[in-house]
């Protein structure tokens, strides 16, 4: 989705989206043209409130980077992707995983 649609979407403004992206809050996808494509399953409240920390952990804020290691299956997680197991309640998991790839 465009930065507007995430804005709409979360009741914010695009500057603000923008600003999570710059600061590692919001996985942000550089385009071609100008502007942001952002995955709209990012704004899940069970991976929202675990994005920043794990990018965190894994150094990393740049958008191409960030979706490649959320949706790339890991066999620290018994081959399902970072976001799969988010999605099941496995935060603590992918959390050891990110820190131990960050190391």
């Amino acid at each position: 989705m465009t930065t507007d649609e995430a804005a709409a979407l979360l009741g914010t403004s695009r500057v603000t989206v923008n600003a999570w992206i710059n600061k590692g809050r919001c996985i942000g996808l550089t385009q071609t043209k100008r502007g942001f494509k952002v995955p709209r399953w990012q704004f899940e409240p069970v991976i929202w409130d675990h994005l920043p920390v794990i990018g965190q952990a894994l150094g990393l804020h740049e958008g191409w980077a960030l979706l490649n290691f959320f949706e790339t299956p890991h066999g620290g997680l018994e081959g399902l992707t970072p976001r799969q197991a988010l999605e099941q309640g496995q935060a603590e998991r992918v959390l050891a995983v990110a820190q131990a790839e960050g190391a």
